[in-house]
């Protein structure tokens, strides 16, 4: 029998690949962040000096990008015309420029079918911005990680060795809040909570005690089984 395959959506920095990461190693499932694909795509744009707008030439790097295991099996690292450039794909280049890639319609259609194959077998999550309502409508389980645009630009902040009021900090506060406007607003599967999903809240929530709630809510409905 198919094993459960679990939709994990959110907006931009809401902590998706780090929570499904650790949820999936508790669990014993694989895992897929989607948003790496879109990151190697948006790259390529970079370093080769491809317009945003440019689908054609977006949806030629497809077939140039693979993914592979990492240490724990599951498929974080990104080869792109055969480079890992895993490290590459969170430089600010790239944050400023995803948004509008990801919004191209044939490049999300050029990329859906590797989502899809990823899940095939279940016992998978999926992290994303369209999992519960484009990539797998019909998944057994479907989560959003609610966080606040205040709270996730406070963590990539953190993360970067600055505070929130600072200069940078007010930069990627704006940055995100753009991009949720970007992809809340985009014609082609646009951000937005499957009416099925289970909101799982961030703030106010250490990082622990976020995946503690998410494997709680996957073992929940396993234990459910997959036609109930």
């Amino acid at each position: 029998m198919k094993g459960l395959r679990v939709a994990l959506d959110g907006p931009g920095s809401s902590g998706k690949s780090s929570v499904g990461a650790a949820a999936a190693v508790e669990l014993g499932y694989r895992f897929l962040d989607t948003g790496v694909v879109y990151r190697a795509i948006t790259l390529a744009s970079v370093v080769h000096g491809i317009e945003p707008t440019d689908q054609a030439a977006l949806v030629a790097v497809v077939p140039q990008l693979s993914l592979r295991p990492d240490e724990q099996g599951n498929l974080r690292r990104v080869l792109l015309d055969g480079e890992d450039v895993t490290e590459q794909l969170h430089v600010p280049a790239v944050d400023r420029r995803v948004s509008a890639v990801s919004a191209q319609p044939l490049v999300r259609a050029a990329l859906l079918a590797q989502q899809r194959e990823a899940a095939t077998v279940g016992n998978v999550i999926l992290a994303g911005r369209d999992i519960g309502t484009v990539v797998l409508p019909d998944a057994e389980l479907k989560l959003w990680l609610e966080v606040s645009v205040e709270e996730r630009a406070r963590r990539r902040a953190e993360q970067r060795g600055v505070s929130l009021d600072s200069e940078t900090g007010q930069t990627i506060l704006a940055d995100l809040r753009r991009r949720d406007h970007l992809d809340s607003t985009r014609e082609t599967a646009p951000l937005r909570i499957a009416e099925d999903a289970v909101i799982v809240t961030s703030d106010g929530r250490g990082f622990e005690e976020t995946v503690a709630a998410v494997v709680e809510i996957i073992r929940r409905r396993a234990a459910q089984g997959i036609e109930a």
